[in-house]
């Protein structure tokens, strides 16, 4: 009686399938290049890096989407946003691989994609829109509408990928919404009540200011009156910005409990990365830190697209109608989703003039008696 095989590796992950997917628009792959097959295989690549992105954002979101979030689950989104990290670091480094291209590589066979842009990637708008890109950031591509009319057929109607990307849409509120909720239910010092956050907010924005003081006597002693007005006037500005930020004077136009909200992240923010060391405060700073390194991964990411695409074919007209490098450029610089987690970096203050906690017991580790 012969024994029964286990499953074969090309049986596994579908070997055959996957080197069948590269001939482009043509019937099989006799006709295509060297060149164009490369073109192909990379971008599919991205595909499946992005594939595994969207499913690892997913359980970040529903870490956070809990009310409450349990201790426990932070350090699951933290390696899922971690993965996202380390793929876009990889992904960033293919674009070396489409360099490999001269520009008379990439012209031979150009022709065959116009109409076909990496804008119609309905992954790449399901990542934005699970991390929560706000559509009045968005550029328009080659004059349309909005960027979903970009994904419909030929003939107008719903493609895969707007079916995709609406499916998405309707999946929920996206990360962002979801952490920071979170961080406006996070106690600040204890209590989450309004007066408390705001009297913590004022003596942060008091310490603040003495560390720009210092700043400016420290550096502005040995310079020319004219040098240390000039010096007085930008530290001046970092702490009008500060108080700005912490007390939402950009936040005016939402409604009372949203300005309410949105000012009790902040301060939150505030909070965690001043008192990171507290064991208690430790994974949600993993947090915040992550977050932030995933979306330099992106905006790395795209700018290097952006100098893939200068380099192999110049500013050219994209192939979808876009503006090439520049529409390229001008997403690194726009999209960015986590402005509040950016931002806070230019208030924190060193150790010896962070405000103290009146309970810091609260932080540290629990144990039982």
């Amino acid at each position: 009686m012969s024994k029964r095989r286990g499953i074969n590796y090309w049986e596994y992950i579908r070997v055959e399938g996957l080197l069948a997917l590269q001939s482009g628009m043509h019937e099989d792959e006799s006709s295509v290049s060297n060149d164009e097959v490369l073109f192909i295989t990379v971008h599919q690549i991205y595909e499946l890096w992005f594939k595994l992105i969207l499913r690892e954002l997913e359980n970040v979101r529903s870490v956070f989407r809990q009310n409450p979030v349990p201790d426990q689950d932070l350090a699951s989104a933290v390696r899922s946003l971690r993965r996202c990290v380390a793929i876009f670091e990889i992904a960033a480094a293919h674009w070396k691989v489409v360099e490999t291209l001269t520009t008379r590589d990439y012209l031979a066979f150009r022709d065959q994609l116009i109409g076909a842009s990496g804008f119609q990637s309905a992954q790449m708008r399901q990542i934005e829109i699970i991390l929560g890109l706000d559509d009045d950031k968005r550029i328009s591509c080659a004059g349309e509408g909005t960027y979903k009319d970009a994904l419909n057929g030929p003939q107008g109607e719903i493609s895969p990928a707007l079916a995709r990307v609406e499916a998405q849409l309707a999946s929920g509120p996206s990360f962002r919404t979801a952490l920071y909720d979170w961080l406006a239910r996070t106690p600040i010092d204890g209590s989450s009540e309004e007066a408390h956050v705001r009297d913590y907010t004022n003596t942060f924005l008091v310490s603040h200011e003495a560390q720009a003081r210092q700043l400016i006597e420290a550096s502005g002693a040995a310079l020319p009156q004219m040098d240390r007005e000039l010096l007085e006037k930008r530290f001046q500005r970092d702490i009008d910005q500060a108080r700005a930020f912490l007390e939402g004077h950009d936040l005016k136009l939402l409604p009372d409990q949203e300005q309410q909200a949105r000012r009790h992240a902040r301060a939150a923010l505030v909070f965690i990365e001043s008192h990171q060391d507290l064991p208690r405060l430790t994974w949600p700073r993993e947090v915040l830190e992550t977050t932030l390194a995933l979306e330099q991964s992106m905006v790395i990411w795209r700018q290097r697209h952006a100098r893939m695409v200068e380099r192999v074919i110049g500013r050219r007209t994209g192939t979808g109608g876009s503006g090439g490098v520049d529409y390229l450029d001008a997403t690194a610089q726009r999209y960015r989703i986590f402005d509040d987690l950016w931002a806070v970096r230019t208030l924190l203050l060193k150790s010896d003039l962070t405000p103290s906690l009146s309970r810091p017991e609260d932080y540290r580790f629990r144990v039982e008696d």
